[in-house]
């Protein structure tokens, strides 16, 4: 009994030292209610934006789970909150919790760089620091989202690579993650490397015209939605368990493997 107990004791700091987050994903036997909060790359397709957010509740949430799109042109960690964007997400995190498991995706950084702005890093994390400490006191999991990245190339050593030019922000992203003790999902890095290895004449086919190197089409937000999720598979495996989750699999083999991908 003595050995047992013991044994249980080593398991504790373990227990404790968990992702609030994961911790409730686990308990929890609803569909998920995705609710997405961020910038254009994030909202729907429209005339001067759209993102990753339409594609992913549109092409891989099954079995009852679903979701809502709060992205915002031009929004930054700020305006998004002072326009009352923030006041909905959280509004619909109270109505759906009783009936589904709410989480809140996380992503901004690509207004909130511009110098018009006027926000810090630091203020940038402590505003995504807020952000997670209030959907987690409304019922909800958040997840942090590393910026999208950008579709620009440097050709100058003959091998097209990206421009990181969210470095910065995908940094702070993941560091208000850390200090919020919660899960995060590095979409910069998964984008980034999927755009190099596809090259600038493949990945200008997801642009939503043809100058606009940031936001994407309809192909473009399935196959970058697709992303989001295999993302999140990963951090929330029983949601794939549980048929809630599914990326096809010729698109996740695909970007494993740097194969451009066109959704049919």
């Amino acid at each position: 009994m003595k050995s047992i107990f013991c044994s249980l004791l080593l398991l504790i700091p373990h227990v404790v030292g968990a992702p609030f987050n994961a911790r409730m994903a686990s308990k929890s036997s609803k569909p998920p209610f995705f609710i997405l909060a961020g910038d254009s790359t994030t909202a729907k397709q429209s005339s001067n934006g759209g993102g990753w957010g339409d594609g992913f509740l549109n092409t891989t949430l099954f079995n009852g789970a679903s979701g809502q799109n709060y992205g915002h042109n031009g929004a930054t960690t700020v305006s998004f909150r002072a326009g009352g964007d923030w006041d909905n997400v959280l509004a619909t995190v109270k109505n759906t919790r009783t009936e589904y498991h709410p989480f809140v995706t996380i992503q901004f950084g690509h207004n909130d760089q511009k110098p018009a702005a006027n926000i810090s890093i630091a203020q940038y994390t402590e505003n995504l620091e807020r952000f997670v400490a209030e959907a987690s006191a409304a019922g909800a999991t958040p997840i942090l989202v590393t910026p999208l990245s950008r579709r620009n190339y440097d050709s100058s050593t003959g091998t097209p690579k990206i421009i990181e030019s969210l470095s910065n922000q995908t940094t702070a992203t993941i560091t208000a993650a850390h200090n919020s003790r919660v899960n995060f999902i590095n979409l910069n890095k998964a984008s980034t490397d999927y755009l190099n290895a596809i090259g600038p004449t493949n990945a200008y086919t997801y642009n939503l015209n043809a100058a606009d190197y940031t936001h994407l089409n309809a192909k473009g937000s399935v196959v970058f939605g697709g992303i989001v999720a295999e993302l999140i598979e990963r951090e929330y495996p029983n949601l794939k368990h549980d048929g809630f989750l599914h990326v096809k699999n010729e698109l996740k083999d695909d970007v494993e493997r740097g194969i451009y991908y066109w959704p049919a």
